[in-house]
Parts: structure tokens; C-alpha cells; sequence
């Protein structure tokens, strides 16, 4: 099992969790080229005038922002021993991310909270945010953004607990079809000791919303 796979099965790694991995490298290389042609001709079948001005260059354009949207940067996924001993729960808020709804491909933007209780390793803060980017720049729907960013980190933090709260703007329902402006929509994912302990859940809960 490898972070490049879509779906991330809900299952215990056999590789020890100190061994840094590299994820988010393994996708190939897009053809903008190509990329370019083909939204050209779907702007065009649309009846835009791409010869007015400004409009040339768009088709260009459009190809690059989407291979960024759908491109995370690779990172290593380093974790360290937890020589404190430290057994609190660790947070980290507000966290921004854009993604892309796979039905109509138009983006969603929102911010997650991410938190875990630590095992023997410890993971440095910036890894959290970069797990989130992993699963988040690629077609999505905002639940499987949230269950794969809480099993991933429960597969290789090997920790207590995995919390994560995800709310986010969809483009797709605020500027098309009921045009609900100004909604958002919050979705959930808790393993482990932040599941099953109800006081550990009303903890991580209680700091995903403040």
C-alpha cells in the first residue's frame, strides 16, 4: 500500500513507523500540451470567443491550473521518537486547503483540523498540513478527503488516536445550481482512543472548534 493509491484501506502498516516515506512523487507527469487542445475545444463548444482579448492564453492557463490542483507536492513522511513521553493530545488548527468536487470539477476551500494522540513517534507539525494537501489536490468529495487524511495518519503514526474535522465552501453548490451562498459544510473522521473514549472525543471535538 502506497500514498499514490486514491483510496487509502483502513488497515494496520507492516512497515515500522520510524522509516521515513516519501509521498505525493509518484504521479506522472502532465501533458499540458494536450491538456491545452482539449480545453480549448471544450471552451470553444461552450461559445467562447477565445479570440477576444485576453481570452487567447486561456486555454493555457486553465490546463496549468488544473495539473497544479491536482498535483500535491511531495514530502517526506519523517516521524521521531517520542523520547518525552509526551501522551497529550496534539492539534493543529485552521489548516488550508482547496480541493476539487469530482462531480462538477469545481473547486471546494476550507480548512481542517488535525490531531492525534501519540504513540512511541511524534510527527513534526508541517507533516500535517502537507497530509491534508496529499489527499486534498486531486478530484474529491469533502467525506473521503477526511476518512483518507485520519487512516493515513493512523497507518503510519501507528497512534492512540486520529481526529479530523474538515469544513469547507463548495463552489459547486454556491455558484451553480441552488446557489446557497455562504454555506459550508463540516464533515468528520475519529479513530482510535478520540472514537471510542467519550471524553477523549468531546476533548479533540471541543478544540476543532474553537
Amino acid at each position: 500500500m502506497t500514498a499514490a493509491v486514491p483510496g487509502i484501506a483502513g488497515r494496520r502498516s507492516s512497515r515500522t513507523p520510524s522509516e521515513p516515506v516519501v509521498v505525493g512523487g509518484q504521479m506522472p507527469e502532465p501533458d499540458l500540451d494536450a491538456a491545452t487542445v482539449a480545453a480549448r475545444a471544450f471552451l470553444e463548444a461552450l461559445g467562447v470567443d477565445l479570440g477576444a482579448p485576453g481570452l487567447d492564453r486561456t486555454p493555457h492557463r486553465m490546463a496549468t491550473a488544473y495539473a497544479e490542483m491536482f498535483r500535491p507536492r511531495p514530502f517526506k513522511m519523517t516521524t521521531f521518537a517520542n523520547d518525552e513521553g509526551y501522551d497529550e493530545m496534539v492539534v493543529a488548527r485552521d489548516i488550508p486547503f482547496t480541493s476539487v468536487c469530482e462531480h462538477h470539477l469545481l473547486p471546494f476551500i476550507g480548512t481542517a483540523t488535525v490531531g492525534y494522540l501519540p504513540g512511541d513517534r511524534i510527527l513534526g507539525l508541517s507533516k500535517l498540513a502537507r497530509v491534508v494537501e496529499l489527499f486534498a489536490k486531486r478530484p474529491q468529495v469533502q467525506e473521503r478527503l477526511t476518512q483518507q487524511i485520519a487512516r493515513f495518519l493512523d497507518d503510519h503514526l501507528l497512534a492512540r488516536g486520529v481526529g479530523v474535522v474538515l469544513s469547507a465552501e463548495h463552489t459547486c453548490m454556491t455558484v451553480r445550481g441552488v446557489q446557497a451562498k455562504g454555506s459550508s459544510t463540516t464533515t468528520s473522521a475519529l479513530l482510535g482512543r478520540i472514537r471510542e473514549d467519550a471524553r477523549t472525543r468531546a476533548e479533540f471535538l471541543s478544540l476543532a472548534s474553537h
